[in-house]
């Protein structure tokens, strides 16, 4: 079954320097688990490729139902220097969350 990330979750997103911050929360513990099980460095790495052209981090946070990736080299040099539209990566959690998952 296919299902978008925001039937179960939502999310937040900003900027750390060059690097964007994601983070995503689970509605549920049973979300939770599907986007900890789903939701990896790599899958995310392929969603924002040709943005994300670093490393990908992710940090789990079970208490908060949430994962938050770190997104390296991906603002174009900052918000302060960026050419980007989006150079602080507010629309970044919006995108990562129309991604379809398979369960």
């Amino acid at each position: 079954m296919k299902i978008k990330l925001l039937e179960i979750a939502h999310g937040r997103s900003g900027d750390k320097g060059d690097a964007a911050n994601v983070g995503i929360i689970a509605y549920s513990d049973s979300g939770y688990q599907i986007i900890k099980q789903y939701l990896t460095e790599e899958v995310v790495k392929k969603h924002f490729d040709g943005i994300c052209l670093g490393k990908v981090e992710r940090f789990e946070l079970p208490n908060l139902r949430a994962l938050n990736f770190l997104l390296h080299n991906t603002l174009g040099g900052g918000g302060t220097v960026s050419l980007k539209h989006d150079a602080q990566g507010k629309t970044l959690a919006a995108a990562l969350l129309r991604m379809e998952i398979e369960t």
